[in-house]
C-alpha cells in the first residue's frame, strides 16, 4: 500500500513524493516469496507417464499369475502348441489336481508350518531386539553378527541341520518343520523388528521406570502395545517365506501327512509327462492364503512397515 502527497512546494508544484507503508512493504515481499515457491501442476505429459509406468508395473506383477491361470485351463494340447489363450477350458485340470492329489492336506501343512515359524522366530526375535535397542546389549556389531547369519545360503548347513533335525526326533513332522523354519528365519524378524524398537523414545522406558516397571513388564505392559503395527507386519512377511520355503520341507519331510504345497507340487509328474495344468491348478490353489492374507491385513502390514521405517 503507498500514499502519494502532491507538493505545495514553490519550486515545483506538481512535485510528488511517495510514501511506502512497512506493513504493505512486507506484504509485497510476501507475495512475491510465495509465487516463487508455490509449485507448480504437474505438465499432461508428466502425469501421462506416470500413468504408463504404473500400468507397466501392475501389468508386470500380474502377468505370471495370468500366466498361470491360462495354464491352469488348457489341455496338454494347448500346452504342446504354445497357446497363450486356452482353446477350450479344461475344468479336468482342477478336478484332477484335488481327487490325484492330497492338495488340501499340503495346504494345512504349510499353514500350519508357516504359523509355528512365525510363532518360534517372534519368540525369539522380539527378546533380542529389546535387549539389543532398549537395553543396549551386545554393543553396535551385533545386529550385523545376527543379520549375516541368514546371507549364507542355507545348502552349506543341510547335513548338520539333518542331524540335527533326526537327533531331536523332529523328522517328518510339521511341528520340527515350523520350529527349524522358525530360527532360520530369525535373523530377518531381528533385522525387520529393529527399526520399530529404536523408533520409541527413550523417554517411554523412563516413564516406566519411574512407575516401577522392570524390564519384563516394560516390554509386555508398554513396548509390545506401541510396536503392535511393526510386529504384525514382519509376522506377515515371515508367514510367506516360511510358506514359500522349499528346500527345508523337502529336506525334512518324507510322507504326505507333513509335506509342504511346494515339495506336493514338485512331485506332480507322471510316467511319461509333467502335469503343467494340475501343477498350475494347484499353484493357483496355494496363492489363496497369501492372497487373502495380504488383503485383510494390507493396512497393518503398510502401516507397520511405513513406522518402523522412521526413527
Amino acid at each position: 500500500m503507498s500514499l502519494t502527497l502532491r507538493s505545495t512546494d514553490r519550486v515545483d508544484e506538481s512535485a510528488t513524493v511517495t510514501l511506502v507503508v512497512p506493513d504493505a512493504r512486507r506484504r509485497q515481499r510476501r507475495r512475491r516469496t510465495a509465487s516463487i515457491s508455490r509449485p507448480g501442476r504437474p505438465s499432461a505429459t508428466v502425469t501421462a507417464a506416470k500413468a504408463v509406468v504404473i500400468v507397466v508395473a501392475i501389468a508386470l506383477a500380474l502377468l505370471p499369475v495370468l500366466y498361470m491361470v491360462s495354464m491352469s485351463f488348457k489341455s496338454p494340447d494347448d500346452i504342446l502348441s504354445t497357446r497363450i489363450l486356452p482353446s477350450r477350458l479344461a475344468f479336468e485340470n482342477w478336478v484332477a489336481a484335488f481327487e490325484n492329489w492330497p492338495i488340501l492336506t499340503y495346504l494345512r501343512n504349510s499353514i500350519g508350518a508357516a504359523v509355528g515359524a512365525v510363532i518360534v522366530s517372534l519368540l525369539v526375535a522380539i527378546p533380542a531386539n529389546y535387549a539389543m535397542a532398549r537395553l543396549r546389549a551386545g554393543g553396535k556389531q551385533t545386529l550385523g553378527l545376527i543379520v549375516s547369519a541368514y546371507v549364507a545360503p542355507p545348502i552349506v548347513a543341510i547335513i548338520p541341520l539333518f542331524v540335527l533335525v533326526r537327533t531331536a526326533g523332529l523328522m517328518d513332522s510339521v511341528i520340527g518343520l515350523g520350529i527349524v523354519e522358525g530360527l532360520l528365519l530369525t535373523p530377518v524378524a531381528v533385522w525387520l523388528l529393529d527399526g520399530f524398537f529404536r523408533s520409541i523414545p527413550s523417554e517411554v522406558d523412563e516413564a516406566a521406570q519411574i512407575d516401577g516397571c522392570g524390564p519384563l513388564r516394560t516390554l509386555w505392559a508398554v513396548i509390545l502395545p506401541l510396536t503392535a503395527p511393526g510386529i504384525v507386519a514382519v509376522s506377515i512377511i515371515v508367514f510367506i517365506l516360511a510358506y514359500n520355503d522349499f528346500l527345508i520341507p523337502l529336506l525334512l519331510t518324507q510322507s504326505v501327512d507333513s509335506q509342504t504345497l511346494p515339495v506336493g507340487i514338485a512331485l506332480m509328474q507322471g510316467g511319461r509327462e509333467v502335469m503343467f495344468g494340475q501343477m498350475a491348478a494347484a499353484s493357483l490353489s496355494g496363492l489363496i492364503p497369501i492372497y487373502l492374507l495380504a488383503l485383510f491385513l494390507q493396512k497393518w502390514l503398510v502401516g507397520g512397515l511405513t513406522q518402523g521405517s522412521v526413527k
